[in-house]
Protein backbone atom coordinates (compact mmCIF):
# COMPACT_ATOMS: atom_id res chain seq x y z
CA UNK A 1 0.00 0.00 0.00
CA UNK A 2 1.14 3.51 -0.72
CA UNK A 3 0.98 6.54 1.53
CA UNK A 4 -1.17 9.43 0.37
CA UNK A 5 -0.15 12.79 1.83
CA UNK A 6 -3.20 14.95 2.47
CA UNK A 7 -2.71 18.72 2.38
CA UNK A 8 -5.86 20.71 1.55
CA UNK A 9 -5.52 23.89 -0.52
CA UNK A 10 -4.30 26.69 1.70
CA UNK A 11 -2.06 24.45 3.84
CA UNK A 12 0.89 24.27 1.43
CA UNK A 13 2.93 26.73 3.47
CA UNK A 14 2.59 24.54 6.57
CA UNK A 15 3.81 21.52 4.60
CA UNK A 16 6.80 23.39 3.22
CA UNK A 17 7.86 25.39 6.28
CA UNK A 18 7.03 22.97 9.13
CA UNK A 19 7.59 19.84 7.01
CA UNK A 20 4.51 17.81 7.94
CA UNK A 21 1.29 16.78 6.25
CA UNK A 22 -2.15 17.66 7.56
CA UNK A 23 -2.95 13.96 7.28
CA UNK A 24 -1.58 10.71 5.91
CA UNK A 25 -3.82 8.06 4.40
CA UNK A 26 -2.76 4.44 3.99
CA UNK A 27 -5.50 2.22 2.66
CA UNK A 28 -8.67 3.06 4.57
CA UNK A 29 -6.91 4.57 7.61
CA UNK A 30 -6.27 8.30 7.96
CA UNK A 31 -4.06 9.84 10.62
CA UNK A 32 -4.80 13.56 10.99
CA UNK A 33 -2.20 15.90 12.47
CA UNK A 34 -3.23 18.18 15.31
CA UNK A 35 -5.76 20.77 14.19
CA UNK A 36 -5.97 24.09 16.00
CA UNK A 37 -8.44 26.94 16.30
CA UNK A 38 -7.08 29.27 13.67
CA UNK A 39 -9.00 30.79 10.79
CA UNK A 40 -8.86 33.66 8.32
CA UNK A 41 -9.25 36.16 11.16
CA UNK A 42 -6.55 34.59 13.34
CA UNK A 43 -6.96 32.92 16.73
CA UNK A 44 -10.08 33.83 18.71
CA UNK A 45 -9.72 34.28 22.47
CA UNK A 46 -12.79 32.21 23.41
CA UNK A 47 -12.27 28.45 23.84
CA UNK A 48 -15.59 27.54 22.19
CA UNK A 49 -14.61 29.53 19.09
CA UNK A 50 -11.17 27.91 19.01
CA UNK A 51 -12.81 24.50 19.37
CA UNK A 52 -15.27 25.21 16.57
CA UNK A 53 -12.44 26.28 14.23
CA UNK A 54 -10.34 23.24 15.18
CA UNK A 55 -13.26 20.92 14.37
CA UNK A 56 -13.94 22.79 11.11
CA UNK A 57 -10.27 22.37 10.18
CA UNK A 58 -10.42 18.66 11.12
CA UNK A 59 -13.55 18.25 8.99
CA UNK A 60 -11.84 19.92 6.00
CA UNK A 61 -8.75 17.71 6.23
CA UNK A 62 -10.91 14.58 6.48
CA UNK A 63 -12.95 15.69 3.46
CA UNK A 64 -9.76 16.17 1.45
CA UNK A 65 -8.82 12.59 2.38
CA UNK A 66 -12.24 11.30 1.29
CA UNK A 67 -13.63 10.84 4.82
CA UNK A 68 -15.97 12.57 7.24
CA UNK A 69 -16.23 13.12 10.98
CA UNK A 70 -18.46 10.00 11.10
CA UNK A 71 -15.36 7.96 10.15
CA UNK A 72 -13.34 9.18 13.16
CA UNK A 73 -12.50 6.29 15.49
CA UNK A 74 -10.18 8.18 17.85
CA UNK A 75 -9.70 11.76 19.01
CA UNK A 76 -6.85 13.10 21.13
CA UNK A 77 -7.17 16.64 22.44
CA UNK A 78 -4.49 18.75 24.07
CA UNK A 79 -5.62 21.51 26.43
CA UNK A 80 -3.61 24.28 28.05
CA UNK A 81 -6.42 24.66 30.61
CA UNK A 82 -8.04 21.33 31.51
CA UNK A 83 -11.00 23.12 33.11
CA UNK A 84 -12.11 24.07 29.57
CA UNK A 85 -12.79 20.45 28.56
CA UNK A 86 -16.58 20.70 29.15
CA UNK A 87 -16.80 23.66 26.74
CA UNK A 88 -14.78 21.75 24.14
CA UNK A 89 -16.95 18.65 24.68
CA UNK A 90 -20.08 20.70 23.95
CA UNK A 91 -18.61 21.82 20.62
CA UNK A 92 -17.43 18.27 19.87
CA UNK A 93 -21.01 17.09 20.33
CA UNK A 94 -22.17 19.59 17.67
CA UNK A 95 -19.75 18.05 15.15
CA UNK A 96 -20.02 14.42 16.32
CA UNK A 97 -23.57 14.13 17.73
CA UNK A 98 -23.67 10.31 18.02
CA UNK A 99 -21.56 7.16 17.75
CA UNK A 100 -18.74 8.83 19.66
CA UNK A 101 -15.14 7.86 18.93
CA UNK A 102 -12.59 6.95 21.57
CA UNK A 103 -11.31 10.20 23.11
CA UNK A 104 -8.18 10.94 25.12
CA UNK A 105 -7.84 14.33 26.84
CA UNK A 106 -4.40 15.63 27.82
CA UNK A 107 -3.38 18.75 29.72
CA UNK A 108 -0.27 20.45 28.35
CA UNK A 109 1.70 23.50 29.42
CA UNK A 110 1.75 25.13 25.96
CA UNK A 111 0.96 24.67 22.27
CA UNK A 112 2.89 25.87 19.21
CA UNK A 113 1.45 29.40 19.31
CA UNK A 114 1.00 31.29 22.60
CA UNK A 115 -2.71 32.14 22.05
CA UNK A 116 -3.73 28.56 21.26
CA UNK A 117 -5.55 26.71 24.02
CA UNK A 118 -6.58 23.54 22.16
CA UNK A 119 -5.25 21.10 19.58
CA UNK A 120 -7.17 18.09 18.24
CA UNK A 121 -5.73 15.12 16.35
CA UNK A 122 -7.71 12.20 14.99
CA UNK A 123 -7.57 8.78 13.42
CA UNK A 124 -10.29 7.85 10.95
CA UNK A 125 -11.15 4.65 9.09
CA UNK A 126 -13.11 5.01 5.86
CA UNK A 127 -16.44 3.25 5.95
CA UNK A 128 -16.42 2.83 9.73
CA UNK A 129 -19.43 5.06 10.27
CA UNK A 130 -21.59 1.94 10.52
CA UNK A 131 -21.68 1.09 14.24
CA UNK A 132 -22.28 -2.30 15.81
CA UNK A 133 -23.95 -2.21 19.18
Amino acid sequence: MKRNLVNPPGTEAVYKSWKFSQAVRVGDTIWVSGQVGTGPEGIPAEIDKQARLAFENLKAVLAEAGASLADVVELVSYHTDISEVPAVAAVKDEFIPQDYPAWTVLGVSALILPDLRLEIRATAVLGSSEVER
